[in-house]
C-alpha cells in the first residue's frame, strides 16, 4: 500500500513539474512516433495575440492517457517549445469523430517572446504526442501547421497552395419555364469560407451583375430569360489568392414563349346608318388593350365581296379613317387589328356595321332678282321679277359647284324729249338661305346681250363679268356683280329689250339649302 501511494504521489509531481515547464523555455519530448492522424489550428486566420486550437483528426491509441504540444519554427529551439503541458487527456473536449479539442496554453507573441524573438514569420509546426504520464515516448502523432503572412496574422492553409473549390448551380423553378416568369439561380461554392462572387452566365454571356457569395452562397432572380433554349452556369472568381476559381456544371433551361395578350376591337362609324354619295364617311376603331402597337384595317363588304378601304397605324389604343368615295347601296363595315408582335398580342376583328349609302340628291340653290322702275319718262321693267337657276353641279377638277342661267327680259323705254341716252347697270347683294348660311355675290357673274331696240335706237351690251372662283362669305372684294356693272347702254328714243347670261361659283364647303340675292337693275 506505501508504494502504491508513493507512485500515484510522484506522478502528480512530475505532471506538475512538466506544466511549470511549460511557461518557460521547455522542449518536446525527444522520442518520436509515426503520425496517426492531423490536427487543425483553429480559428483559421488570427492574429499573433488570438486564442488558438488544435483539433486532432482522430484519438489518440487506447494505451495513451496524456498529451503534450510543442512548436517548430523560425525563432523556436529545433527540438521545439512546449505549447500544451504534459496533461491528461480527459481534460479535454472531443469531437464527434472522437478527436481531441486542445486550446493552447498562450499565444504565438508569447510564445515568441519566452523564445527571445519578435518576428513570427513563415510556417509553425505543432506536433500533439499522445503519451502516458510518465513515459515520454510518443504514441502516436498529430501535426499541424499554421502560416505567418506577416509578423501578426497567420493563416492555417499554406499561402503558397491554393485551394480548391467546386462550385454548382441549382435553377428553381425546373425547365421549363415561360417568358417573363422569374428564374431564381443559386449557387453553391465550398468551401463555405471561400469569399469572392459568382458570375451567372448564360448560353456563355453574362447574366446580371456579379454576385458576392455569403455563406457559401450566392443568388441571383431573373425575368429576362428570352424564349428559347438556355444553357445557364455559375462561375466562382475567389477574392483570395489561397483559393482557386471553380465553374459550374451547365443547367439546361428551355423557356417557353408566353401566351400573346387578347385584344378586342371596336368600330363606330359616323354619321351613323346612312350618308348621301359622296359625302364623307368616318371610321374610328378601338383598340383594347390600349398598349397593343399594330394597325387596323378598315374593311367594307359589299354583295359579299370584302375590300380593304385603308389601314391606319394604331395610337393610344385608337385608329381613324375617312373616306367619301363610297359606292351607293348596302355596306358592310369591319375593323380589323393587325399586331406588330403576335406574340405579344392577338389580332381581333370588330363586328359588322350595316350601312346604307344613299343617291346623291345634289344641292339647290334660288335667287331673287329685282329691279326697281323709277318714275319718268325714262322707264325700265321686267315681266317675272324672278329668276330661278339650276342647282349647281360639281365641276372636272372637284373644287367648285357651278350653276348657269338667265335674267329675264328687261325692258326700257326712253320717250323724253333731247334724246339724252341712258345706261342700265347692275349690282347684287350676297344670296342668303334665311339663316346664317351664305354665298358672296362676288361669285355671280353675267354675259349682257341686247334682245331687240327700236329703229332709231343705238344700243350696246355692257362688257362681260366673270364670276369669281367660289369666295367665300365675308369676303369683301368687288370681284363679279357685287359691285355695280354695265348691262347696256344707249342713245335715241323707243323701246329696247336687254339681257344677260348668269354663271353662278359655289364653293363646295356651302350647306345645302334655298340661297336668294337680289340683283338691282338701274337706268339712267
Amino acid at each position: 500500500m506505501l508504494k502504491k501511494t508513493h507512485l500515484r504521489a510522484l506522478a502528480g509531481s512530475v505532471a506538475g513539474l512538466v506544466a511549470v515547464l511549460a511557461g518557460g523555455i521547455a522542449v518536446a519530448p525527444a522520442a518520436q512516433a509515426a503520425e496517426i492522424g492531423t490536427a487543425e489550428v483553429t480559428p483559421a486566420t488570427g492574429a499573433d495575440t488570438s486564442p488558438m486550437a488544435l483539433t486532432t483528426s482522430g484519438a489518440c491509441p487506447a494505451n495513451a492517457t496524456n498529451i503534450i504540444a510543442s512548436v517548430t519554427g523560425s525563432g523556436f529551439p529545433a527540438g521545439g517549445q512546449i505549447v500544451v503541458g504534459n496533461s491528461p487527456i480527459s481534460s479535454y473536449g472531443t469531437t464527434g469523430g472522437g478527436g481531441l479539442i486542445v486550446p493552447l496554453t498562450d499565444t504565438m507573441r508569447s510564445y515568441a517572446q519566452t523564445a527571445g524573438f519578435t518576428t513570427l514569420t513563415g510556417k509553425y509546426t505543432f506536433t500533439l504526442t499522445c503519451r502516458t504520464a510518465f513515459n515520454g515516448t510518443s504514441l502516436g502523432d498529430f501535426p499541424a501547421s499554421v502560416w505567418f503572412t506577416s509578423n501578426t496574422a497567420y493563416q492555417n492553409t499554406d499561402p503558397a497552395v491554393k485551394t480548391d473549390t467546386t462550385t454548382s448551380l441549382a435553377v428553381s423553378p425546373a425547365s421549363p419555364v415561360t417568358a417573363g416568369s422569374p428564374v431564381t439561380l443559386t449557387a453553391t461554392v465550398a468551401p463555405a469560407g471561400a469569399a469572392g462572387e459568382v458570375q451567372f452566365r448564360d448560353n456563355g454571356g453574362p447574366l446580371g451583375a456579379p454576385v458576392a457569395v455569403t455563406g457559401g452562397q450566392a443568388q441571383l432572380s431573373t425575368s429576362s430569360l428570352g424564349a428559347g433554349n438556355h444553357s445557364l452556369t455559375a462561375v466562382f472568381t475567389p477574392s483570395s489568392a489561397a483559393y482557386n476559381g471553380s465553374t459550374s456544371s451547365a443547367v439546361a433551361v428551355t423557356v417557353a414563349a408566353a401566351p400573346a395578350t387578347p385584344t378586342t376591337t371596336a368600330l363606330a362609324v359616323s354619321p351613323a346608318g346612312t350618308a348621301d354619295k359622296f359625302s364623307p364617311v368616318g371610321m374610328t376603331a378601338s383598340v383594347s388593350p390600349a398598349s397593343a402597337a399594330g394597325s387596323v384595317k378598315f374593311q367594307d363588304t359589299v354583295g359579299g365581296t370584302t375590300t380593304t378601304l385603308g389601314t391606319v397605324q394604331v395610337a393610344g389604343g385608337q385608329a381613324a379613317f375617312s373616306t367619301s368615295s363610297l359606292a351607293e347601296g348596302d355596306h358592310s363595315f369591319t375593323a380589323v387589328f393587325v399586331p406588330a408582335d403576335s406574340g405579344a398580342y392577338t389580332g381581333s376583328s370588330s363586328g359588322n356595321v350595316p350601312y346604307v349609302i344613299g343617291a346623291f340628291e345634289g344641292v339647290t340653290a334660288s335667287q331673287d332678282i329685282t329691279t326697281t322702275v323709277e318714275s319718268g319718262a325714262l322707264v325700265i321693267s321686267v315681266d317675272n321679277p324672278h329668276v330661278t337657276l339650276p342647282s349647281p353641279q360639281l365641276n372636272a377638277n372637284g373644287d367648285l359647284l357651278t350653276t348657269a342661267g338667265a335674267i329675264n327680259p328687261v325692258t326700257l323705254t326712253d320717250t323724253r324729249a333731247g334724246n339724252p341716252g341712258w345706261t342700265v347697270s347692275g349690282q347684287v347683294t350676297d344670296f342668303a338661305d334665311g339663316g346664317s348660311h351664305q354665298i358672296n355675290g362676288q361669285n355671280l357673274g353675267w354675259n349682257p346681250k341686247v334682245i331687240d331696240k327700236g329703229a332709231s335706237q343705238t344700243v350696246t351690251a355692257g362688257a362681260a363679268v366673270a364670276a369669281a372662283s367660289g369666295v367665300a362669305p365675308g369676303d369683301a372684294g368687288s370681284a363679279g356683280l357685287k359691285s355695280s356693272r354695265s348691262l347696256a347702254g344707249g342713245t335715241g328714243l323707243g323701246t329696247a329689250h336687254l339681257g344677260a347670261d348668269l354663271a353662278l361659283n359655289v364653293p363646295t364647303s356651302t350647306v345645302a339649302g334655298t340661297y336668294t340675292a337680289t340683283l338691282t337693275l338701274t337706268a339712267i
